[in-house]
């Protein structure tokens, strides 16, 4: 559906943005993902033909945004990060404007813009003065807008930036409920973001991709070890024994929870699941099994590792 190929774009001799390639599938929501500056919003710009490359393509459900701009235009709803909106009108009259701007019929306006306020669940707000509404519900009528042509692309430029904590929720479940009629590329610097909404995760750091895949496919390819949190009640130095003699650990470290009660970091190889041998061990002994489970790297964890030279050694505590 986006196909983007070697999208450069150069100020002078600064390289904004350098070899940038990635592809999202029909009905997927892709997460770009980077700190402030990296060249997310850049690479918004030129996909939606905001502004041209210096070198590379990208193209809209198969029409260059360069070479047939109109076409892939068509085919877009854009979401800036400051969102352009004209305060003093209603809802339904800007959405209105928007919808005659983007090509919509006379008579179609009227349906689309009903459509667009069910979508963004703004319809109770339609008379409203945009200017009277809270910030979050300026932010849903921004997406409103993105939608009013039905498009078969959103572009959302860090959509929930400024929000409250719920507002934030509000937005993030609105956009989950266009997986599958959209395709959306969300741009954004909020891990959580990635992770409670995105299907894939385009990482950019300083112009460049670092990595592309799945959330959970990352965090896998960059773990090297499997490590296992186990809550034991039972003498210390016994047990810190006999799970170093389980087949694959590398490393056991404990620290006391309370009287006789011990939690214990087991590291292996990844390829070792320890968590039977774990559980039968500590049955056998007779001592009480509290709490087991692994041990992952966070995306926070990831992502940290991807754009910075820090290495990052221990995880931040994710159960799963």
């Amino acid at each position: 559906m986006v196909e983007v190929n070697g999208l450069t774009k150069y100020y002078g001799a600064y390289a904004a943005i350098e070899d940038v390639t990635f592809r999202v599938e029909p009905g997927e929501i892709l997460g770009f993902l980077g700190p402030n500056a990296a060249g997310k919003t850049t690479t918004m710009r030129i996909i939606t033909g905001f502004m041209p490359p210096t070198a590379g393509t990208a193209t809209v459900d198969g029409f260059d945004i360069t070479g047939d701009s109109v076409a892939a235009r068509r085919r877009l709803g854009y979401l800036p990060e400051q969102v352009p909106l004209y305060e003093d009108m209603s809802v339904r009259e800007y959405l209105a404007f928007c919808a005659r701007v983007r090509g919509v019929g006379r008579s179609s306006v009227p349906a689309s813009v009903d459509r667009a306020m069910a979508s963004t669940r703004i319809t109770e707000y339609a008379d409203s003065l945009i200017f009277k509404l809270s910030k979050g519900y300026r932010q849903r009528v921004g997406i409103a807008q993105a939608l009013v042509h039905e498009p078969a692309v959103l572009i959302l430029d860090e959509p929930t930036v400024g929000l409250d904590p719920r507002q934030i929720i509000e937005v993030r479940e609105l956009i989950k409920g266009l997986r599958g009629d959209h395709t959306v590329i969300l741009s954004t610097h909020i891990l959580p973001e990635v992770q409670m909404v995105c299907d894939r995760v385009v990482i950019i750091s300083d112009g460049t991709i670092v990595a592309i895949d799945t959330p959970e496919a990352l965090t896998a390819r960059i773990q090297q070890t499997q490590q296992v949190r186990i809550e034991v009640r039972g003498p210390e130095m016994p047990l810190l024994e006999a799970l170093k003699g389980l087949p694959g650990v590398q490393e056991v470290s404990a620290e006391r929870v309370e009287d006789g009660v011990f939690r214990c970091l087991i590291v292996s190889d990844r390829s070792q699941d320890l968590r039977e041998g774990a559980a039968a061990l500590v049955i056998q002994r007779g001592w009480g099994l509290r709490e087991l489970g692994t041990m992952a790297l966070s995306l926070e964890d990831v992502y940290m590792r991807l754009t910075s030279e820090a290495p990052v050694d221990e995880p931040h505590g994710e159960d799963r």
